[in-house]
């Protein structure tokens, strides 16, 4: 087991490695001077060069990169160029709608997608399991933005229930923080809800055509038994896999979310930051995901072991 955690820490490392490197050669691959395409059009060759001598894109590269990655090492990300405060405070004033949206996204994916699944498969060929496979089939079609404008016109516009687009901080009150965010979730959970449950559907129906699963019918399991203790179980390592992966992908759908539904958060950052052409704080969002998308898929490479013992070994 030790062995094993090792194996995926080192691997770990080593693609965060290799992001830092893409990262760090995001800004000096850019078309034509960076010190440029930051001054913007109006910027003289004095502005140019002080720009050049702020970012110390006159030293050799091997120096700039090493600077850089000690720099981020030590918690420094740099300093926006627009905002003239530094990354990281920039990231972590928007971090908690971002994490509020994350946290209930998955939370309702993961609640919904698994039932579904689950009883797609008990019910396979019935008329539950056709209505779910054409939502799952719809709702993984669908891009987010469509939802989300289809939930804006009827829920917001139409009916008056919820409102637009905004977001209200938690410590404000509960119930304004919630009302603000059930559309945003909902419209970011659709295709997460059809892809989990599509994934769930298989797993299941693959479990409950295994020989071990007819014995223990026959013998007089329950079906609460035969599905939760030994379906769901055993097919827990596919689930597993497509819950890390619909939340990692959430760093992608956070973005256009909060941008439809106009919410302060980090992905409106990155928004922001490209209009803008602010390339610090485009670096810095892209290296904290890239390292959140590393440890999430980290982690569920780890609990594989808890659900299938054998990779252990």
């Amino acid at each position: 087991m030790a062995a094993y955690v090792l194996r995926r820490l080192i691997s770990a490392i080593a693609v965060m490695a290799m992001v830092g490197i893409f990262v760090f050669l995001l800004l000096r691959l850019a078309a034509g001077d960076p010190a440029a395409v930051i001054g913007g059009d109006t910027a003289t060759e004095e502005m140019i060069a002080g720009i050049r001598e702020q970012l110390g894109l006159n030293d050799p590269l091997p120096v700039q990169f090493v600077r850089w990655a000690l720099s981020v090492l030590g918690g420094d990300l740099g300093t926006s160029i627009f905002a003239r405060q530094p990354v990281l405070e920039l990231i972590l004033q928007r971090l908690e709608p971002t994490i509020s949206l994350s946290i209930l996204t998955i939370t309702l994916s993961v609640t919904v997608g698994v039932s579904f699944g689950i009883l797609a498969a008990w019910r396979t060929g019935g008329l539950a399991d056709r209505m779910l496979t054409a939502f799952a089939t719809l709702g993984f079609s669908v891009p987010v933005f469509v939802v989300g404008f289809f939930m804006i016109y009827w829920f917001a516009i139409r009916t008056g229930l919820l409102p637009v687009q905004g977001y209200r901080p938690i410590e404000h009150s509960l119930k304004p923080w919630l009302v603000h965010l059930i559309l945003p979730t909902v419209t970011l959970s659709v295709p997460y809800i059809a892809y989990i449950a599509r994934i769930a559907r298989a797993s299941v129906l693959e479990v409950l055509s295994e020989d071990y699963m007819r014995t223990a019918a026959a013998k007089g399991a329950s079906s609460y038994s035969m599905l939760f203790h030994h379906a769901l179980k055993n097919a827990g390592a596919p689930i597993l896999t497509v819950i890390g992966l619909s939340f990692a992908g959430l760093i992608s759908g956070v973005v256009i979310t909060e941008t439809v539904f106009n919410i302060p958060g980090v992905g409106r950052l990155v928004v922001d930051a490209v209009n803008n052409r602010d390339y610090p704080v485009i670096q810095g969002v892209l290296l904290l995901g890239s390292g959140l998308y590393v440890l999430i898929n980290l982690v569920v490479d780890l609990s594989y072991t808890l659900v299938d013992p054998r990779i252990r070994y």
